[in-house]
């Protein structure tokens, strides 16, 4: 049972990791201070992480492990579908609308499967980006109206499977990025007889923003100007096939966090769809492309990471632009049509990893410098010693000019390896003293300007850098979270137990490559990014297991190979009865009394790579590898430098290791 000082601990932590910001409504933290899922917020059924974690081991599923849970997936979808059903009810608009999925978001096949079963009371379709989407979109999308859009650089054999397609399915629709796929829908038209259902992406002079803004705009790579999208029309016109051109597509980016930029960019756009209705084509379709933006900082802001906006606000916005552009011209309503792919996803997945040990700085306070001390030793005691609230501006830059003094002398040989290791512990007392001293100030003051607890100044900064820890981490960054290195991602991390205790260290995360960019140094906070987190001590002999939240979205099929490590394996968690492999429901007396007490059941696992598969991919032969390494243990044990017994620990260790998952086990 929790008591008074395990709410208020708890309490402390929702908001120190922003849990009721961008983890409402699906996570929250336990009485047992257990970070908690709601894969369907309107269930009663919640699934402990961190106990869940320990089960997956008991399996045989060594973190770090990626939890799918598609209930949330699948209530990510009804809300997007609810949200623009609502607001086509509410302003009476005369369309429909359907969303469709993009594959390249991720391409998983069970994750894949899952939006089209979900989507399927929605009319909900996917959005292929390549050919091999393409395949996936035609292989899955059988017995719904979902809509099947063709986007990305277009080879005739796609072109063909396209237009093919349409026999197979309801609409596909192949989306012309630019003016030379026209001669190709022409060629493929021609050959096969089918009379192809065309869309023109157009390229905006409105700007996107954040590192996706140039997705729009004179530099986006995809997309036609006005210029080209008249000369398209003009060219259908000549082949007497202007019926075929039914949709206009625009994309701004891939996490539009003010709905102002959307706002613009739809006024803009709605101008094509009327202005084609008006020179010919039978237009029917407005794809306003993705952008729906995730909340992952819980700002609720236009800052990067986070949304000024929520999805219902994005639906009547939609609506509403193209409602009083159709009403304005007079025309038929278009039936609605986004690529909201991060904010489908992105909440499904959470990757599990344990702490594997730490670097971290605990000196004894020091003690005073006997009288022959140098100097700059004297003068950093004196600084530590004398650190107070109404100080610490001053101590700060006393201690910094010290330690680079210190630095200086000790490369010109006038400060012995000692005395820099003195220092050095000096300085990073300093530190600690005079950001402790700062907090106390700011609290027991907080009504003065410039008094907020969290405030550092801006020549203060690096103090959190002296003073954090480095723990070291099971998982790779370019594996599981590439986007973190690549443009800066920021992704919710906590610990996923011990919550209902007060953090005392803070660290940065270091992964398991010898990369030195494999380290995540930047995590969401309050007002901006902190560039260390609150963690718990690691204790003897314990487990520490933390969550990175919100990564079903592009994570998984970015992540590259760096040294070597692969896929972690992914498991699906599902509430309810678990499902028979023909697709029917257990009855819940079927099932163990384990099962119906948790609620939940895992009903996929996807084991990670094993070392010898990702050997493959690069062109590594395995049993090749062992028989090479035999050879040379051969050879030693016959020059006498190798025993036997050595010999066979050897080769036992080589060909489990090859047999074995990427990542660490404890």
């Amino acid at each position: 049972m929790s008591n008074a000082s395990d709410s208020d601990c708890i309490s402390q932590n929702t908001d120190t990791y922003r849990v009721g910001g961008w983890g409402r409504p699906y996570f929250s933290i336990n009485p047992e201070g257990h970070l908690e899922v709601h894969p369907n917020p309107n269930g009663d059924c919640r699934v402990d992480l961190y106990q869940l974690s320990q089960q997956l081991e008991a399996r045989g599923l060594s973190l770090p492990v990626l939890v799918r849970f598609p209930d949330i997936l699948d209530h990510r979808i009804s809300r997007i579908n609810g949200a623009f059903a609502k607001a086509i009810e509410e302003y009476k608009y005369g369309g429909r609308y359907q969303g469709v999925f993009p594959v390249k978001v991720n391409q998983q096949r069970h994750l894949v499967e899952e939006v089209v079963e979900y989507g399927r009371a929605w009319g909900h379709g996917l959005e292929a980006g390549s050919k091999p989407e393409l395949l996936i979109a035609l292989s899955l999308m059988h017995d719904t109206d979902g809509l099947v859009i063709c986007n990305g650089y277009k080879d005739l054999s796609y072109v063909e499977t396209a237009l093919l397609g349409q026999r197979i399915q309801h609409t596909v629709i192949v989306v012309l990025e630019r003016v030379e796929e026209l001669d190709l829908v022409f060629e493929a038209s021609k050959r096969l007889g089918i009379r192809p259902v065309l869309g023109v992406r157009a390229k905006l002079s409105s700007k996107g923003i954040g590192p996706w803004e140039d997705s729009a705009g004179d530099r986006a790579k995809f997309g036609l100007s006005a210029a080209e999208i008249v000369l398209v029309v003009d060219r259908l016109k000549e082949q007497g096939m202007l019926s075929c051109l039914q949709l206009v597509h625009f994309h701004i980016g891939s996490q539009v966090s003010n709905i102002s930029t959307f706002k613009n960019a739809l006024r803009e756009a709605t101008r094509f769809y009327v202005e084609l209705f008006n020179m010919g084509a039978p237009m029917k379709y407005m794809d306003v492309g993705g952008g729906l933006a995730v909340d992952y900082d819980g700002s609720r802001t236009d800052f990067h990471a986070s949304k000024n906006y929520d999805t219902q606000e994005y639906a009547y916005d939609v609506v509403a632009a193209i409602q009083e552009a159709c009403d304005r011209a007079k025309i038929p309503p278009a039936t609605i049509v986004s690529e909201s792919g991060r904010a489908t996803v992105a909440h499904q997945s959470v990757l599990v990893f344990d702490v594997l040990g730490s670097n971290q700085i605990d000196y004894a306070l020091p003690n005073a410098p006997e009288e022959d001390a140098h100097s700059v030793i004297q003068e950093l005691y004196e600084t530590w010693s004398q650190v107070t609230g109404a100080n610490i501006q001053e101590s700060w830059h006393d201690a910094t000019q010290a330690r680079e003094e210190a630095q200086s002398l000790f490369k010109f040989g006038y400060l012995s390896l000692r005395e820099r290791a003195r220092v050095d512990r000096l300085f990073w007392h300093c530190a600690n003293r005079i950001a402790e001293a700062g907090r106390t100030a700011a609290l027991d003051r907080p009504g003065e300007p410039g008094r907020d607890p969290n405030f550092v100044p801006e020549e203060m900064e690096d103090i959190e850098k002296v003073r954090s820890a480095v723990y070291y981490s099971n998982f790779s960054v370019f594996r599981s979270a590439p986007d973190t290195w690549a443009i800066d991602q920021l992704f919710p991390i906590m610990p996923i137990h011990r919550l209902n205790e007060i953090p005392t260290k803070r660290a940065r995360l270091a992964d398991l490559t010898c990369d030195s960019d494999g380290i995540i140094d930047h995590f969401i906070d309050k007002d901006d990014v902190k560039d260390s987190l609150e963690v718990h001590a690691l204790k003897q002999g314990e487990r520490y297991m933390m969550g990175m939240f919100l990564v079903g979205a592009y994570q998984e099929i970015l992540g590259d190979l760096h040294n070597l490590f692969g896929d972690t394996h992914a498991v699906h968690v599902r509430v309810g009865p678990r499902r028979r492999s023909n697709g029917a429901s257990e009855p819940p007396e079927s099932q163990t009394s384990n099962g119906s007490e948790l609620g939940y059941h895992v009903e996929h696992v996807v084991k990670g790579d094993r070392t010898d598969e990702v050997l493959s991919y690069v062109q590594y032969d395995a049993e090749a590898m062992v028989e090479r390494v035999r050879h040379r243990a051969e050879d030693a044990f016959e020059q006498g430098n190798l025993t036997l017994e050595h010999m066979g620990k050897l080769m036992e260790h080589f060909e489990k290791s090859l047999r074995a998952y990427t990542y660490l086990s404890v």
